[in-house]
């Protein structure tokens, strides 16, 4: 039935997707052979009615736990090395992540740092550090996610920030995809208006990079395509009525479709917006969000070919680049996304900074334009002030 608000699903992941589907919980740990978790969440929400019924259902069904919080909404490395400290104490033997982005980033990360030896960094996803690990020391992981943006719990990476560089980094190991999610659109109610709008316009502009990114990757583009028809038809339902099930099933499921899709990789949004929220400390979806119709301009040359297909799954009448971008902007505006930089506290005076952090991040790769340091940092001055216009001169 194609309202149906239930499935099970392995994509490769096993997604337990549905309301109440969080009763689940003690049948995941279980089906895992985790009897001790780590439940990680951050501050905010390990007090909230949800993470106390998670850990008090837990508990009351004879699941020993106990909550790690310490975690920065950009997470640290300092972050992860608490939390692995809270793991190997508390003789833990699997992770619960539970929450949005930084949550579940630190949960899997932890979850990953538990039996390795050497320093996180030392698994940066360049070449193949990644077989640096040890597979054996890797804990199992249960996703529980509380936003419909970052796909984190689909995702087989986690982003921390080296505070000594001031440079988030890209932790990964393909054993870091979580083994179970439970994907419960029940527990993304709460979320106020404007963090659903932040994290909302993070899963779209994952599907819309992966689906420009260049390469062959017809599953990758048929998902990103799917995703953000899902995305511009619900996000608004979603920030205007909370309550609003359906709206809030179909954003976690385009979350962790944009997730899925982005292996084929992503782009100047996310180069700029990694080094923004690591000098800056700005929401990562919120950045993007402002970043993305910039981009969308300086890469016009490379991508208008794709928009008519974009479009024309979006029902535009006048499929093109034109109407892509009119949509973008209509749907920002409607869920109150700001349009520059400027006004989520973000000045130009580190501008050249940023453009040389945003050519050395690994998603610069994925751009359909190959970039440079100096053509990034205009991108990111047009960002600041607005100036859209001036994101389509820099070639």
């Amino acid at each position: 039935m194609s309202d149906s608000l239930t499935g099970n699903w392995n994509y490769p992941t096993r997604i337990l997707h549905g309301p109440g589907r969080i009763k689940e919980l003690v049948q995941a740990c279980r089906t895992l052979g985790i009897d001790r978790p780590l439940f990680v969440t951050d501050k905010g929400l390990l007090p909230s009615p949800i993470a106390q019924a998670a850990l008090e259902d837990l508990r009351r069904q004879g699941i020993e736990t106990a909550a790690f919080c310490d975690i920065k909404p950009n997470p640290v490395g300092a972050n992860i090395d608490n939390g692995v400290s809270a793991y190997r104490q508390g003789g833990h033997d699997g992770v619960i992540a539970f929450g949005g982005g930084s949550a579940l980033d630190a949960g899997k990360a932890i979850a990953f740092m538990s039996g390795q030896t050497r320093p996180i960094w030392d698994f940066e996803d360049i070449a193949d550090w990644w077989t640096r690990a040890d597979p054996d020391g890797i804990a199992p992981i249960v996703a529980v996610p509380t936003t419909a943006g970052t796909g984190s719990e689909v995702g087989r990476a986690a982003v921390v920030l080296n505070e000594d560089l001031h440079e988030k980094k890209i932790i990964f190991h393909p054993k870091m995809l979580p083994a179970i999610v439970l994907s419960d659109p029940e527990l993304t109610v709460k979320l106020p208006a404007h963090i659903t709008a932040a994290t909302g316009m993070d899963a779209f502009t994952h599907c819309f990079e992966a689906f420009c990114a260049p390469g062959f990757h017809p599953m990758a583009d048929g998902i990103a395509l799917e995703g953000m028809r899902l995305i511009v038809e619900h996000l608004p339902r979603a920030v205007e009525d909370g309550g609003n099930i359906l709206a809030r099933s179909r954003m976690l499921t385009a979350a962790s479709m944009g997730a899925a899709a982005f292996q084929k990789g992503l782009g100047a949004v996310h180069a700029i917006s990694h080094p923004v929220g690591a000098l800056y400390d700005t929401h990562h979806g919120l950045t993007n969000a402002v970043v993305l119709p910039y981009v969308m301009m300086h890469n016009r040359p490379a991508i208008e070919g794709k928009m008519g297909h974009l479009a024309a799954v979006l029902a535009h009448s006048h499929p093109g680049f034109d109407s892509v971008m009119a949509q973008v902007l209509y749907l920002r505006d409607r869920i109150g996304i700001p349009h520059t930089l400027a006004e989520i506290g973000v000045d130009a005076r580190r501008a050249a900074e940023i453009g040389r952090f945003a050519e050395a991040d690994p998603s610069a790769g994925g751009n359909p334009i190959a970039v440079t340091a100096s053509v990034l940092e205009g991108i990111f001055r047009a960002a600041v002030s607005g100036r859209i216009e001036d994101a389509a001169q820099l070639h």
